[in-house]
Parts: C-alpha cells; sequence; structure tokens
C-alpha cells in the first residue's frame, strides 16, 4: 500500500514538475528585445510556457527557445511585448496560434523573421528624435519637476476636486459631442494644423528651447505667480462688471455695424490685392535704406549729396561750353534727322542683303572687299592697303557722296522722294537727279 502510494506521488510530481511533456520551439527575432530566461510565453493573456535560453545565430540574430504547453501549428506568430512602457527586464512572447486545421509544427520548430516582430523600445523612439528636441524634452521634464517641487499639500487639496473635475469634463464631453458636424470640422482643422506644425520641425526644435526656457523663468517666480493667482477673484468680480455694462454697448454699437457693413464688403478684396504690394515693399524698404546710408566710403545717396556742390561747380563750368556745343550741333541734326528713314531701311533691309551672293560670296562680302581700301600687288600675291587720300578716286564721278534723302530707291510715283526741301536739306547739298535706275 505504501509503495502504491509512493509510486502515484513519483508520478504527480514528474507530471508538475515537468510541465507535463511541453513542446519545444526556436524563435528567431531581429534582437533579443531585453527578454531574459524564465521570462513567460504567453498565449491569449494565458501563461504556457517560458524562455528556456537566449543565443544568436551564425547572421548575429537573437534565437530564443522556449518550451510552451500547447501544441503549435503552421502559421503561428511571435511578438516580444513589455508590460510596461518604462520596465527593464519585464517583457515577455506573446504568440498567436496558427488554426488548428493547419499541420501541427515538429517539436524544435524554428520560426523565422517572417514569423516573429521585435518590439520597438522607448529609447529607440526618444532616438528618432535630433539632439535638439530630445535635449528641449528633457528641460520640459526637468522644468516640470522644479514648478511642482515642494507642492505635495496643495496638490493633496487641488485632488479632492477631482472628481468634480472629471464630472465637469464629461458634461463638457457630452456637450462637445452634441454637435457632430462641428466635432467633425474641429478634427479636420486640428489635422491640418497638425500637418502644418510637422513641416516646420526646426521652428518647432526652436519653440520647444523657448518653452522650456518660459517654464524656467515661470519655477523661479513660483511666489509670484501664486499671489497674481489670489488676485485673480477679484480682477474676475470687476471684469464681470466691466462686461455687463459692454454688453449694453454693444447692442448700441449693432447699428453702426449694420451701417458700415455695406461700405467694408470691399474690403477684404482690397486688402488680399495690398498684400502683395507690402511684400514688395519690405525688401524695398530694407534697400531703400541701404541706398541711403551703407557702410563704406562713396556708395550711398548720403556721400553723392556730400559730392553734389563740387559737381554743382564742375557743371556750371561745363555746362555753358555743353550749351554752345549744341547750339553749333543742331544744323547737322537737322540735316541727320532727313535721313532717318534711310538709316532704318538700311538696318532694316541688312539681314536681306547679306543673304544674297554670287561668285565672290554674299554680297555683304563681296562689297567689303569692294571698298577700295586694299589693291593687290601681283608681284608679292599680297593685299596692301589704299591711303585714304586714294580711297575715293573711283567715286569721283558716280556722285554717291551725298544723296538726297530717300535717294537710295527709285522714285516713288507720288514723288515723295528723294526730298529736298525745308531747313535740312536743300538743293545745293545733294543732287535730287541721283537715284538708282530703273521704274
Amino acid at each position: 500500500m505504501i509503495a502504491a502510494l509512493a509510486v502515484a506521488v513519483i508520478v504527480l510530481a514528474i507530471v508538475f514538475f515537468s510541465g507535463g511533456g511541453g513542446h519545444k520551439y526556436t524563435l528567431v527575432f531581429q534582437n533579443a528585445g531585453q527578454l531574459v530566461p524564465d521570462n513567460q510565453v504567453l498565449i491569449g493573456g494565458s501563461p504556457v510556457g517560458s524562455v528556456e535560453s537566449i543565443g544568436l545565430t551564425d547572421d548575429n540574430l537573437a534565437e530564443v527557445h522556449v518550451e510552451v504547453d500547447q501544441e503549435l501549428h503552421e502559421g503561428t506568430t511571435a511578438t516580444i511585448r513589455a508590460t510596461s512602457l518604462s520596465g527593464v527586464a519585464n517583457h515577455y512572447v506573446s504568440i498567436s496560434p496558427g488554426p488548428n486545421s493547419n499541420p501541427a509544427l515538429d517539436d524544435g520548430a524554428e520560426l523565422g523573421l517572417s514569423s516573429t516582430t521585435t518590439p520597438v523600445d522607448i529609447d529607440q523612439f526618444f532616438n528618432t528624435f535630433p539632439p535638439r528636441v530630445r535635449q528641449g524634452l528633457a528641460n520640459f521634464i526637468k522644468g516640470n519637476a522644479a514648478i511642482y517641487s515642494g507642492q505635495g499639500e496643495k496638490a493633496n487639496d487641488a485632488y479632492k476636486y477631482f472628481g468634480t473635475a472629471l464630472n465637469r469634463t464629461g458634461a463638457f464631453a457630452r456637450e462637445l459631442n452634441a454637435d457632430q458636424n462641428l466635432l467633425s470640422r474641429f478634427i479636420v482643422s486640428s489635422a491640418r494644423l497638425t500637418t502644418a506644425v510637422a513641416g516646420r520641425g526646426e521652428q518647432l526644435s526652436s519653440a520647444v528651447t523657448n518653452a522650456t526656457t518660459a517654464f524656467d523663468a515661470i519655477a523661479s517666480q513660483n511666489e509670484n505667480f501664486d499671489a497674481t493667482l489670489r488676485e485673480l477673484p477679484p480682477v474676475l468680480r470687476q471684469s464681470n462688471t466691466t462686461f455687463v455694462n459692454l454688453r449694453a454697448a454693444l447692442d448700441d454699437l449693432e447699428p453702426l455695424v449694420n451701417t458700415a457693413k455695406p461700405a467694408t464688403k470691399e474690403l477684404a478684396p482690397f486688402l488680399a490685392e495690398l498684400r502683395p504690394v507690402f511684400q514688395k515693399l519690405v525688401p524695398f524698404t530694407r534697400n531703400l535704406r541701404l541706398v541711403v546710408s551703407r557702410p563704406g566710403k562713396g556708395n550711398d545717396a548720403r556721400d553723392l549729396l556730400a559730392t553734389l556742390p563740387q559737381v554743382q561747380q564742375l557743371a556750371s563750368n561745363a555746362f555753358p561750353h555743353a550749351e554752345q556745343g549744341i547750339e553749333d550741333f543742331q544744323p547737322n541734326l537737322n540735316f541727320i534727322r532727313a535721313y532717318t528713314p534711310d538709316l532704318f531701311n538700311a538696318f532694316s533691309k541688312l539681314g536681306q542683303v547679306a543673304g544674297y551672293y554670287d561668285g565672290n560670296g554674299h554680297y555683304v562680302r563681296a562689297i567689303t572687299s569692294g571698298q577700295n581700301l586694299f589693291r593687290y600687288n601681283g608681284e608679292s600675291s599680297e593685299l596692301e592697303p589704299i591711303s585714304k587720300s586714294e580711297q575715293f578716286d573711283p567715286f569721283e564721278n558716280v556722285h554717291t557722296h551725298r544723296r538726297c534723302p530717300g535717294g537710295a530707291t527709285q522714285p516713288a510715283p507720288d514723288g515723295s522722294n528723294p526730298w529736298v526741301g525745308g531747313a535740312s536739306v536743300d538743293s545745293s547739298e545733294c543732287n535730287p537727279g541721283d537715284v538708282p535706275p530703273g521704274p
């Protein structure tokens, strides 16, 4: 009898202490996620086993050996989780079993990276921020600690009203939820605001740093802040009276606003058109400041005005001679003015002339070579310059020295060219009959 009882005890001990013949599997993760041996293995939130050992594969992946009471099937996934954000070694393995209709996994089977998920630790999350943002967040936390330091008793008094605050918060949430359309627009606008803020990373970092400085300043003025809060109730009571009187004043102001609405209807479009003007006015004002006063010597309007007396003195001597020069040049200008159509016509036809060519090349090139500037020396086979006194000898009998205005082409049927008369050109200065042949 005693022997049978001993055998039963041994069998129970084997069942309870050996885990009932659990199943062993190998889970491969990118890293062990701060797992340690004997961490729990959970399925559906219930412990089913533990971590036996942790090792490294040949390619430096985490190889976690677990033993569980339940048999796993294909399609099983495993995730390393933490019981809290700030924990270090309080991690566990959460297993999502595959369907029982799938084939069972062999004892010692391995789940690869496609079936496992490594957790993201809180330090990895903080490392995604730039150093300035991390420093600003650290200063923000330290600043909050400084603000609440030594305020335990007052905090306990505030906690007495915590339940009432939650009740009022619930009432506020109900009122907020009563208008679904307004709440929807608020959420959409908040999303746009968040998107705009996300695109201003550097400015946000500076704002966090400046907020830390502001909170430090507030923390150093706790006593003054407390005195201000004590004076706030009388100010609010006085403000209540002021607001009551203001309501009556606004009622009296309403007729004025209604009268002003038609006059200000076009004000918004006007201001919208005025905005680009002011945007361009900013750089103009900056440049105007540099024009008036710029560092250095002789490079701004102030230095220019300082030199004006000397310029005036020199100009007073130069202007009389300039006036005489203009007066002497006036006859030449009158003569040249009559040839204005010929000059512009020559410029407009220059491209057409350059397009024609013959055996000597393009006409412009041929004319350039035929201006009697050089003569060919047959003995030396070189071009020799012709003196200026001899250059016009071939043209003495051609009368091309001076044609009348419009005399470069055949006369028009209305007799408008060549033109002679007035104070510009007369028949003594050119020959009206000197025109190209042809109709």
